[in-house]
C-alpha cells in the first residue's frame, strides 16, 4: 500500500484536555481505529527557536516525545481534519512511503 508516515513532534510537559498530548494523541489514533502509533521518548533535541528540550535525571518534564502513524492517505486525511478542530499548534513531519506486512501471519505477497 502507500500512504504517509507521519511524525508529531513535542514535548512530555505539554497538556491537552488533561493528558500529555503525547499520550493524547495516541489515544486519538485509536479512537480512530486507525492502525497503529507509536510514542518515542527522546533524549535531547532543539526546536525552531533553539531552545534545548532534554530529559535529566530530575527534570523529565521537557523531554522530547514524538508519536509516529503509517496512515493510507484517507486515513490521513481524517486525521488531519480531526487535528484541524483542536486547539493547539503542533509541528509535525509527513513522508511518502510504500507499506505492508511481511510473514505468514500477514497473509499477503509482497515482491520487491
Amino acid at each position: 500500500m502507500h500512504g504517509y508516515q507521519v511524525t508529531f513532534f513535542t514535548q512530555q510537559n505539554r497538556r491537552y484536555k488533561g493528558k500529555m498530548l503525547a499520550d493524547w494523541l495516541v489515544g486519538l489514533a485509536k479512537d480512530m481505529h486507525l492502525r497503529g502509533a507509536t510514542l518515542v521518548s527522546g533524549v535531547e533535541g532543539f526546536g525552531h527557536t533553539g531552545k534545548l528540550h532534554s530529559s535529566h535525571f530530575f527534570e523529565l518534564a521537557d523531554q522530547p516525545m514524538e508519536v509516529s502513524l503509517v496512515l493510507s492517505e484517507e486515513e490521513c486525511s481524517q486525521l488531519f481534519e480531526r487535528l484541524q478542530e483542536e486547539d493547539f499548534g503542533l509541528f509535525y513531519v509527513k513522508i511518502p512511503v510504500e507499506f505492508g506486512t511481511l510473514g505468514k501471519q500477514s497473509g499477503a505477497n509482497t515482491t520487491c
